[in-house]
């Protein structure tokens, strides 16, 4: 079950301040439009260097998302599991380094957030065509949960879904434009949460997708 959309877009995003969606998770809208041409010039080496896949899930299902991964650890899915590994399963080499574009800017959301002192050590590349879609779920594969996640949303605006600890739990539709960023941790660090069906549009930053960094430390 859902509810309206939780925020309008302000006038002036990138100077909001952070909206709460309950303690220990929020929205920094706009946050990253600054660093937006330095984000995509090192998307596209990191792209070059491990490319784009569908994964399958361990039930054999295709995912809708094409994913990469950057950093020391990558997060994969196959017959075997969801699981982080140091190398890219492609080409058995250690996956692309996490650009210094991307971990600042990971830093400084979780900083602003209320998460000072994050260091990602794994940043998920989440490519939404139209159609595509994220199912409910938690992120738990990492070996501690002391450390938020750090969302950062580019191109095509989505529909992201919060909800709570309870997959069964009331969801709350939350928009986001070209340059939000979503941070949470602490209480809320386990809270399942999704991404509705990507509309069609055409983006003039990344064309007709989404493009999602999702930054963990997973080690």
């Amino acid at each position: 079950m859902t509810t309206p959309d939780l925020f309008d877009a302000g006038t002036d995003p990138a100077a909001a301040a952070p909206l709460a969606l309950e303690p220990g998770a929020s929205v920094l809208r706009g946050f990253a439009l600054p660093q937006a041409p330095a984000l995509r010039r090192d998307l596209e080496h990191v792209i070059a260097a491990a490319p784009l896949r569908h994964l399958v899930t361990p039930g054999g299902k295709t995912m809708s998302v094409a994913m990469t991964n950057c950093g020391t650890l990558g997060w994969v899915s196959d017959r075997s599991g969801y699981r982080y590994t140091s190398r890219d399963p492609l080409s058995h080499r250690p996956w692309p380094a996490m650009p210094d574009s991307f971990r600042t800017l990971a830093r400084a959301a979780a900083e602003r957030a209320g998460f000072a002192g994050f260091a990602p050590d794994a940043c998920l590349v989440n490519r939404y065509a139209p159609g595509a879609r994220l199912t409910l779920h938690q992120d738990r594969d990492e070996r501690r949960f002391g450390d938020p996640i750090v969302s950062v949303s580019l191109g095509l605006p989505a529909v992201f879904l919060w909800g709570g600890p309870r997959r069964a739990d009331r969801t709350r539709r939350v928009p986001l434009a070209h340059g939000d960023v979503v941070v949470w941790g602490g209480p809320a660090r386990l809270h399942f949460h999704g991404v509705m069906p990507l509309a069609p549009g055409e983006h003039p930053f990344m064309g007709a997708c989404r493009i999602n960094l999702t930054f963990r430390r997973a080690g």
